[in-house]
């Protein structure tokens, strides 16, 4: 007999986010009416959040395996080898809607959860990195959301003690109602030592560890997955509260109580807490689950089976046990301060049993809990692809170096010290390229080998193409690596979009996951881990299609690596790469002549890895040392940035003579780098790229105290330095 003491009525079925066919769909499995424990338990599985069911079947397209791949998508996170015996684990997730209603706890937490992520698996977490975007600067919420999100992040990863090393931030009207925190952790672990969530053996105990089980965080991803309207403010207690302290001391003790072999499966509570955790468990391993909740550690009078299987209490884990090691293990985690009891075992019955003061409060086939969750296949349209603008028809309507400094000082292009700043990117002393590179490295333990790791995406190239904007992210990611010398070897993804019920959402959805895995094969760069988030939408507003990359490379030797720096007077300056001034979609179409608008750059996956392989073996070589991935602003950003980071000045002397000037400086044509070298060397590898069929001109010479333009147009660094560092700063002491 299943206790219900709640009549499930239509509102209330609703109110759990489930559609009248779904709620119908779950009554034919199980062949009755559900308690409420029941319909809390399947409202969790079945959400947009946990389930995937309106991207799983897209995502299945998606590049997954490579011979260095140990676990692909399906894990807590996913698992590529780097040789010599270690693993690199890592993933990306999204705390958005929570970090909306309460920036420091939704930030925190997000970091915290994907901590986790990383150090179930077996790993130590070396590195995070995060991928940030607020709507306008002028919107009044604007300040406090970056304020509290920033604060939030440095608040937990500064105190748990993990370097944030690397990350993205940007401002755009779409993200008014609903910004983007996405976090990234990286770990390492010995490629014999990876733990996994599918539990085995029939009559192993069940254990939670960790912190007690609060009523934080109820319906938490439920909440993250639908729209947001005005009255979102009201959802704030479905926003979990994190301790940073406490992850650490479960990370200590988890990777401790791994050592000792007691472990046989491990899942972390995230979203929808103990009921995902323990159904994934055992279904994974094709078992059944029962729970006493009588013995779950709570730190709240009254709690109901209900609020204690859908709670998102931070810092807490799931374990399945080898027995007779149970007091071994305790004594591990009373040692650490934390909680540990045993509160299951598993069964041979493929049933998701819950019992709570002698009752049944739920008894579910534990394996259709997410085989037979709804699948759609939603119905999706093609964007209606842009223009193409060509160079000629775009008119200057500033001096260019007027337009540079525009953009040197503008939101999305200006220096983010105030942001990485807060953030310790130096604990634990590996890290060997800080914040405002091109792509982060950290040392592998004692070197000489390192890891390269970036977050990217254009997504306003997105929205004008969703194809081409797919390509384009990963191409930036796998450039970004390349251009600090490391060899990319896979990605984790966060697909962050709008109502996916909107066909023309739908379509872009589609449209990115095409490009990306068009890219990821072409360049060798499989996806290994990841996250959807979807109905990121308030009041029918969805934010652009921003599917969010996280890149990670190996550098076999990190003291041989490439800085965007100019390091040298007298340098020659190589651009690699075709120009064509392209200025669809580019920053200096929008920020300069206010127009967002046009087909984005097109991407030649060809050429970029063509070039890319080239660069690569510059760097490696020891040839060069200052290399720029060209992107966003074109040319003169990009040279403007190698000055402002090496307090030496440029000349650009090459100018175009089938193109306007300004489409040639800041034009966003991609596959391209400049590099920096002496200029004996120079001759031999435009020599080189020549024989290669790659395209290489010299772009110009380094030295003096100011960045001079074709035509004579000069900007001192200072000024350009005292533009880009300024921005920020002022606009949030509010000044700007």
């Amino acid at each position: 007999m299943i206790r219900n003491d709640v009549a499930i009525t239509p509102e209330l079925v609703k109110e759990h986010g489930l559609k009248p066919d779904e709620y119908e769909r779950f009554v034919a499995l199980i062949g009755r009416t559900p308690s409420i424990t029941e319909l809390g338990i399947v409202s969790a599985m079945w959400n947009e959040h946990c389930s995937y069911k309106s991207s799983r079947l897209h995502l299945r397209g998606l590049p997954t395996k490579a011979p260095w791949v140990i676990q692909g998508p399906g894990e807590n996170a996913g698992v590529i080898d780097i040789g010599d015996g270690l693993a690199c684990i890592f993933k990306m997730e999204s705390h958005n809607h929570p970090s909306f209603i309460e920036p420091y706890q939704g930030a925190t937490t997000g970091v915290g959860g994907i901590l986790r992520d990383v150090f179930t698996m077996g790993a130590r977490p070396i590195a995070a990195l995060n991928f940030l975007r607020f709507g306008e600067p002028d919107h009044p919420k604007t300040p406090h959301l970056v304020s509290g999100v920033v604060a939030g992040i440095g608040g937990y990863g500064n105190s748990f003690g993990v370097p944030t090393v690397g990350g993205s931030v940007g401002f755009h009207p779409r993200y008014n109602g609903n910004i983007l925190v996405n976090a990234m952790a990286v770990g390492l672990a010995r490629t014999d030592e990876i733990f996994y969530a599918a539990a085995t053996g029939v009559g192993n105990p069940i254990v939670y560890l960790g912190s007690k089980t609060g009523r934080d965080g109820i319906h938490g991803a439920t909440m993250a997955s639908a729209e947001f309207d005005d009255a979102s403010e009201e959802k704030r207690p479905t926003v979990q509260v994190g301790d940073p302290f406490a992850e650490k001391l479960l990370l200590e003790a988890c990777l401790e109580l791994m050592q000792s072999g007691a472990v046989i499966a491990i899942q972390d509570m995230g979203a929808a807490g103990l009921t995902c955790s323990a159904v994934e468990m055992g279904a994974k391993g094709d078992l059944g689950v029962e729970l006493d909740l009588d013995k779950v550690p709570c730190r709240e009078e009254g709690m109901s089976a209900y609020e204690m299987m859908l709670s998102e209490s931070q810092e807490r884990m799931l374990m399945v046990l080898k027995p007779g090691m149970e007091k071994e293990a305790e004594a591990i985690f009373v040692k650490w301060g934390l909680d540990f009891a045993i509160i299951g075992r598993t069964t041979d019955t493929l049933r998701f049993v819950v019992k709570h003061h002698g009752e049944v409060m739920a008894d579910l086939p534990i394996k259709e809990l997410g085989d037979e969750a709804p699948l759609y296949d939603r119905p999706h349209i093609a964007n209606t692809y842009q223009a193409v603008i060509r160079p000629e028809s775009v008119e200057a309507p500033v001096s260019d170096a007027d337009a540079l400094l525009r953009l040197v000082g503008s939101p999305d292009q200006c220096s983010k010290r105030w942001v990485w700043e807060q953030y310790d990117h130096l604990i634990l002393g590996n890290t060997v390229q800080t914040p405002g590179g091109d792509a982060a490295i950290v040392r592998v333990e004692d070197g000489p080998k390192g890891l390269a790791m970036t977050t990217d995406v254009t997504p306003r190239y997105c929205e004008a193409d969703p194809v081409e904007g797919g390509k384009q992210a990963v191409a930036e990611a796998w450039r970004n690596i390349t251009a600090v010398g490391g060899l990319p070897l896979a990605i984790t993804d966060n697909l962050n979009f709008g109502n996916p019920e909107r066909p023309e959402v739908m379509g872009q959805f589609v449209g990115c996951l095409k490009g990306i895995a068009e890219a990821c094969r072409a360049l060798d760069f499989p996806v290994v881990s990841g996250n959807v988030s979807l109905y990121n939408e308030t009041n029918g507003q969805g934010i652009l299609p921003t599917p969010a990359i996280g890149g990670v490379g190996v550098l076999e030797n990190v003291s041989v690596h490439a800085s965007v720096a100019l390091r040298r007077e007298e340098d020659v300056l190589v651009l690699i790469g075709e120009t064509t001034g392209w200025l669809g979609q580019s920053i200096y179409l929008r920020d300069v002549c206010g127009r967002e608008e046009g087909a984005p750059p097109p991407v030649d996956l060809a050429a970029e890895r063509r070039n890319g392989d080239f660069v690569r073996q510059l760097i490696r070589s020891g040839q060069v040392d200052t290399v720029h991935d060209c992107s966003d602003g074109g040319i003169a950003l990009a040279v403007a940035e190698m000055a402002m980071a090496g307090g030496i000045g440029a000349m650009i002397t090459a100018a175009p003579d089938n193109m306007p000037l300004h489409a040639f400086l800041f034009g966003e044509d991609q596959s391209r780098y400049i590099l920096a070298m002496d200029r004996d060397q120079a001759a031999d590898i435009l020599y080189e790229a020549s024989a290669l069929g790659i395209p290489a001109v010299t772009l110009g010479l380094t030295g003096g105290h100011s960045l001079i333009l074709p035509g004579g147009q000069a900007i001192s660094v200072k000024d350009l330095k005292a533009a880009h560092e300024s921005w920020l700063p002022d606009y949030m002491a509010g000044k700007a």
